[in-house]
């Protein structure tokens, strides 16, 4: 039996032996990572800081991408079919949405926490070490469930931390410079294209256990369409934002804190119930998850940064 496996084994037994009571609450660390923690670059975009709100969109959005072509090229099954002995908590073998390796929710923890430790940790370091024990945590939380591996994990947080350098010293090459940023849009969508070609047509592992397909390759690939879509809805937003609407927090205005929370309601019902109901119901889980986060980042990017200027104009 592999170590890996063995380590998992150990955490199952820690987790019977005290009767599940730490089980809802790394599930919540770990549900906060994907459900709520995707959120926060929209609120920094449209209150606190726009550069800095999409330094955090590129780095959820390009995590989505990366980490998904990385799970679609290693296709690593889950712990419990690498073994029957593993048992994870809760509703994993029917809720997970992509092969192990690496760990999706590692990867919007490290990308989120790693990106606000980078922004605050000459101003408010007490911060920095609460995301950066966060990020911890929430990796833990993976393989205590029993639905990762620690190399999940461990490869998924590199590949995030590596992605905020790289987005970082990007940055700062390209600040104030709206043809160059124009050039890397235009090279991001090609890169998108090329992306979705490579996913859709690679082969893929086709297991069978008495007739029944031990994991459907289809299903594996929804998440990367729909980082897909996140990208391109930065990109095409993005210049739509520069060129033309040239958004600029209104600080001080006393509707601002109102419509950020109103517009982060909207996009939370759309991310939850209104996309999967329409446009993926419409369009199918590829296409339609791929639509429905494009719709919602462009959204964020240039309808509701209107709406907050509109509506802070008016005081």
């Amino acid at each position: 039996m592999s170590i890996d496996i063995q380590y998992l084994l150990m955490l199952q037994d820690l987790r019977n032996a005290t009767g599940g009571m730490f089980d809802e609450i790394f599930n919540g660390i770990s549900k906060f990572a994907v459900d709520i923690l995707p959120f926060l670059p929209f609120v920094i975009l449209w209150c606190v800081d726009k550069n800095w709100g999409y330094r955090f969109i590129t780095a959820i959005m390009g995590g989505e991408v990366v980490n998904g072509v990385i799970k679609l090229t290693v296709c690593a099954y889950r712990p419990w079919i690498r073994s029957d002995l593993i048992e994870p908590a809760g509703d994993s073998k029917t809720a997970a949405t992509g092969y192990s390796f690496p760990s999706g929710h590692t990867m919007c923890a490290t990308t989120m926490y790693g990106s606000v430790f980078v922004w605050q940790k000459d101003k408010r370091r007490w911060l920095a070490v609460v995301c950066a024990v966060m990020i911890a945590l929430t990796a833990f939380s993976r393989n205590f469930l029993g639905v990762h591996t620690p190399q999940d994990v461990l490869v998924s947080f590199v590949e995030s931390s590596f992605l905020i350098f790289i987005i970082g010293l990007v940055g700062k090459r390209i600040a104030g410079n709206d043809k160059l940023i124009d050039i890397l849009s235009v090279i991001a969508i090609f890169v998108i294209i090329g992306v979705l070609v490579y996913i859709i047509f690679k082969p893929y592992p086709m297991d069978y256990v008495d007739g029944e397909l031990l994991v459907d390759p289809q299903k594996m690939m929804n998440d990367c369409f729909k980082g897909c879509g996140g990208v391109l809805g930065l990109v095409i937003g993005s210049y739509i934002e520069r060129h033309y609407i040239h958004y600029e927090i209104p600080f001080g205005s006393k509707h601002l804190g109102l419509m950020t929370a109103v517009g982060i309601g909207l996009m939370m019902a759309w991310s939850q119930w209104f996309g999967n109901a329409t446009i993926v119901a419409a369009f199918g889980s590829h296409w339609g998850k791929m639509l429905a986060m494009f719709i919602q980042v462009m959204f964020a990017i240039t309808v509701w940064p209107l709406a907050i200027r509109k509506t802070c104009a008016t005081e």
